[in-house]
């Protein structure tokens, strides 16, 4: 079972993958850098190599990082977009620096520019990137958004027209969050809601392109456009959505990550309920 959470990197990214351990997840998401700030001082090749052998001795299971909150490929103000683009090459290197499996991004926001202008911006972007940085390991997952704002990756729809526009589909792939698509005004509650949100899955990005799964209940109601993450089962999605995800062959073997708030030992706690809830399909 392939459950993970979102863990501190205090101390050296390798303390979260001795927390990962001790907590016994299977999976790992970390930031490789202050997610606030522009400039980070460059990975030391001795503590990469300290945090290879820490996952080695971990069990190798598969690891994310997610990029900064201010990378914003979509602008449509040169300077920013100029930035972003460093600043998104800097994370790759860092992911690959480290061995990690994925590199979690938010597509952006356009600002009122449109989205046409977007997607085109953001797949420019990203193909920059990956000029710069020849590719060893590291996929990177466009992950949907709640839809607030301008922000891109609302739907499906616009997750797969970014992929085509990218059209590098060795090196790129999608991060799907539970809360995120239920405040987007995906239905995950009930059989039949969940049983369309799945054929509308397929019929755009397709499953197979999902590589990994942020689990989050929410705070907001369907289709809110409310970004608020809450504990499994104490939110607005419940039990009976996490147990649909959980239950679902789709996703054996990818990773699920928490990104739930740290409190009272909650991680334990909702990885406990994740459990029970996937007990009828012990393979997810």
């Amino acid at each position: 079972m392939c459950l993970g959470s979102h863990l501190s990197v205090s101390g050296g990214s390798w303390k979260a993958v001795e927390e990962a351990q001790k907590l016994k997840l299977r999976s790992l998401q970390i930031f490789t850098k202050n997610a606030s700030r522009w400039v980070q001082r460059p990975i030391e090749e001795k503590d990469a190599l300290r945090f290879r052998e820490a996952v080695v001795e971990w069990g190798s299971h598969p690891i994310s990082s997610h990029d900064s909150y201010l990378i914003n490929l979509a602008s449509p103000k040169e300077e920013l977009f100029q930035k972003s683009i460093d600043a998104f090459t800097d994370e790759i290197e860092r992911a690959q620096m480290l061995g990690l499996d994925f590199l979690v991004m938010h597509p952006g926001a356009h600002v009122g520019s449109g989205v046409e202008a977007a997607i085109e911006r953001i797949a420019a972007g990203m193909l920059e990137s990956f000029q710069r940085v020849p590719h060893k390991k590291t996929r990177i997952l466009l992950e949907n958004t709640a839809g607030g704002g301008t922000t891109m990756g609302r739907s499906f729809d616009e997750l797969s027209d970014l992929l085509a526009a990218i059209d590098t589909p060795e090196r790129t792939g999608t991060c799907l969050d539970t809360c995120h698509m239920f405040a987007a005004g995906y239905e995950l509650r009930t059989a039949e809601g969940y049983q369309e949100t799945m054929q509308q899955l397929d019929r755009t990005i397709g499953s197979r392109r999902v590589f990994a799964l942020h689990l989050n209940d929410s705070k907001g109601d369907l289709g809110s456009h409310l970004d608020r993450h809450m504990h499994i089962g104490k939110g607005l999605i419940g039990k009976k959505g996490f147990e649909q995800v959980m239950e679902d062959s789709r996703f054996d073997g990818v990773p699920k990550i928490l990104e739930t708030p740290k409190e009272d030992d909650m991680d334990r706690k909702n990885l406990t309920l994740l459990k029970r809830l996937a007990s009828k399909n012990p393979t997810s």
